[in-house]
């Protein structure tokens, strides 16, 4: 008999900070905060919902590419700051973070990963270990690991870039958090030295890259690596309460993709979900910003 698992369709229901206005035209109009920012979007293949005129009547920032990957910053009014804050809250917990103009067009938050927040958070405090480890592969700036531990999990933050690393500790310092545990490392090598310490955690979430390096020169393609990593990963689940998310955003990759390999990497897997998480803009057109596959064991 085959196992079929419905596709979910999820955006973040919590955001007050943050709000897609329009897309389309390969490019976004977003509010963080305050500030109004138009991005460039390759999955926006449609048409824009509201016209030219009032997309630049209201974007304070906008960003010019140069090439595929980098770029500057066009402001309206020359002393609009390049960095600012904003928050983000649940029923559960509350987190900040300082907000930046990078040279690659991100500011420091892929807002649909709220949706991953909330599971987070929700899972942290269903665990009855009374003090649950969580795990955060390819950790960015650390949402996620602001929210585990604002819900009380002792955590682990794992990337390989310096830069981002010192900017996840900038948020935890806004966010009024302390002890998160911080790696600058390579995540496969890091997963597979934990197993030969035979640690585990009850909450794991890897949102790997395309593409990408670990600190000395490691290579990552997702299509190449992904199935090693999850093999071991699943490895490192505490066996009597745990939780796991698996984000990518590929366009090569389906959620059918990521629940293959889950099932094959771990196929005692219980309460799975897969589907897609998208942002809806007020204007009305719905976003897609990657795909999931999440489950989770209680006692």
């Amino acid at each position: 008999m085959t196992t079929t698992t419905d596709i979910q369709l999820l955006t973040p229901s919590h955001w007050k900070d943050y709000e897609l206005i329009d897309c389309g035209d390969f490019e976004k109009l977003e509010r963080f905060g305050d500030m109004i920012l138009i991005r460039p979007e390759p999955q926006a293949v449609w048409p824009k919902s509201l016209s030219n005129a009032e997309w630049e009547k209201r974007y304070h920032i906008k960003f010019k590419g140069r090439s595929a990957t980098s770029g500057e910053w066009l402001k309206k009014n020359p002393k609009l700051a390049d960095r600012w804050h904003i928050a983000y809250r649940n029923d559960l917990v509350e987190i900040r973070f300082r907000l930046g103009l990078t040279s690659f067009k991100h500011v420091g938050i892929f807002p649909e990963q709220a949706v991953n927040w909330d599971y987070i958070a929700e899972s942290v405090k269903a665990i009855k270990n009374p003090k649950p480890k969580f795990l955060n592969l390819f950790a960015y700036t650390g949402g996620a690991s602001l929210i585990a531990r604002a819900a009380g999990a002792e955590v682990t933050h794992v990337d390989s870039i310096k830069q981002v690393v010192t900017w996840a500790n900038e948020n935890q310092e806004l966010s009024g958090l302390q002890d998160i545990r911080w790696m600058v490392e390579d995540a496969l090598k890091f997963v597979q030295r934990e197993l030969k310490r035979g640690n585990t955690y009850h909450g794991i979430i890897l949102d790997p890259p395309a593409y990408g390096h670990g600190p000395k020169g490691e290579k990552w393609k997702l299509e190449d690596n992904i199935r090693a990593m999850m093999r071991d990963v699943v490895q490192l689940l505490d066996p009597e309460e745990h939780f796991l998310i698996l984000n990518t955003y590929s366009l090569g990759f389906s959620s059918v993709i990521v629940e293959n390999l889950i099932r094959t990497s771990f196929p005692a897997v219980q309460n799975l979900e897969v589907g897609e998480l998208y942002l809806q803009a007020t204007a009305g057109t719905k976003l897609p910003l990657g795909v999931f596959g999440k489950f989770r064991k209680f006692k």
